[in-house]
């Protein structure tokens, strides 16, 4: 889709044949965030699916309002999840998404939120200044309403990696070769995650290299920014086969499905959901954990349930800790309003799919929350902060570790 002199889009036929595979039969509707929230067919998934064969078929141009209702959809996937014509919704989105940001290009901060290096390299700058301690004084002098005031707020504090005790006579080292990838800005945000993945799969006995300054792509693809998208997963691809793992495994939900369907396209790279790999496992299933009468709300994200799988896998993870009571937050509503970048874009969306969520926790009086995707992890801690509550949010991997059993019963 491009835009002459005249403002309306060209023919993509692309994007005109994925809309056409729609019914318009509505069964998508009580699954969609923002059309729960708004009620109005333009935050529908048929909706947007409709704006998006107008826009392909040249017969509506790129106004604001029409970009703001294509901006809004989360991309949760649950549309496409229950869709009985298999209408692949996620492309469609993709490509229109990268059709309007070639049409009108996007500012500074829509690029830079969708930068995984940029991201990155602000998220170590941060966690080395310690900036959560006084941005937040920083954010009352932005204007309110503003990308630049949201983004200042929520950015999280480094979590502190604890020091997971290791099996004392850990599995020998004859397991797989693991690539553990650890994304961009979940290699500061999720560094207890990542420390916990390692620390488990070695004790199952496998050999684990991690794999740093790569990223899978998500966050700009589904910004629409493909090219860039598209350059970051040939560079992993190409670090990945240099390693010549067994097994590729990210700890995000989040990245799981761009890592398995981008990264790994064409290979015979492995890249299996990393709760399925360790519920699968034989050397993990040889550990033992400590008790834990704890009550714990888990957080299933919208790309774990839509995208990665392995549902089962993490239940049965945490059932191996006992005494531990698994309180699941209920199927609906489902997305948090995280998504990426979404949350620091479209804050009003998100700000209130989050409280319901939190709403949801708070009615378990748990007494630490679980989920598996950063942005969720991020999203909800915010969230938490600003109600001063001091649940601590975890990965379930997390838990696992600093429950992980020693020879010595420690």
């Amino acid at each position: 889709m491009s835009v002459p002199a005249s403002g309306v889009p060209r023919a993509d036929p692309g994007v005109a044949a994925l809309a056409d595979q729609c019914v318009m039969c509505g069964l998508c509707l009580p699954h969609c965030p923002t059309y729960r929230l708004e009620r109005t067919e333009a935050e529908s998934p048929r909706g947007r699916i409709a704006l998006a064969r107008a826009l392909a078929e040249g017969r509506l141009a790129p106004g604001a309002a029409t970009l703001a209702h294509l901006d809004h959809c989360l991309g949760c996937l649950s549309c496409q999840k229950v869709c009985p014509s298999q209408v692949r919704y996620e492309d469609l989105l993709v490509q229109t998404r990268a059709a309007l940001v070639a049409a009108t290009p996007p500012g500074h901060l829509q690029r830079w939120l969708h930068s995984p290096h940029l991201l990155r390299r602000l998220a170590r700058l941060g966690a080395t200044l310690r900036v959560a301690r006084w941005l937040p004084r920083v954010a009352r002098l932005l204007p309110r309403g503003s990308r630049g005031r949201r983004l200042v707020e929520t950015v999280p504090a480094a979590p502190r990696v604890p020091g997971f005790a290791a099996p004392r006579r850990a599995a020998p080292a004859t397991g797989r070769a693991i690539a553990l990838v650890r994304g961009c800005v979940g290699s500061v945000y999720e560094a207890d995650t990542l420390a916990a993945a390692r620390v488990l799969l070695e004790a199952a006995g496998h050999r684990v290299v991690e794999l740093d300054r790569h990223c899978c792509g998500a966050l700009p693809r589904h910004g629409g920014f493909v090219e860039a998208a598209a350059h970051e997963a040939a560079a992993t691809r190409h670090a990945l086969l240099a390693l010549r793992p067994d097994v590729v495994l990210g700890c995000s939900s989040g990245c799981h499905g761009d890592l398995r369907d981008e990264v790994a396209a064409g290979t015979t790279l492995a890249v299996p959901d990393i709760h399925a790999f360790l519920a699968a496992d034989p050397g993990f299933d040889a550990l033992r954990f400590r008790p834990l009468a704890r009550r714990a709300a888990l957080h299933l994200p919208c790309t774990q349930v839509n995208v990665a799988g392995g549902l089962e896998a993490i239940r049965a993870l945490l059932a191996r800790v006992p005494q531990l009571a698994v309180l699941e937050l209920p199927g609906q509503p489902r997305c948090c309003g995280a998504a990426g970048s979404y949350f620091i874009e479209h804050p009003a969306f998100a700000d209130r799919l989050r409280a319901e969520k939190l709403d949801q926790a708070a009615a378990l009086a748990p007494d630490l929350l679980l989920t598996t995707n950063i942005g969720c992890r991020i999203h909800l801690g915010n969230g938490l902060a600003a109600r001063t509550s001091a649940l601590p949010v975890h990965h379930p991997l997390t838990l696992l570790a600093m429950q992980l059993e020693t020879d010595a019963g420690t």
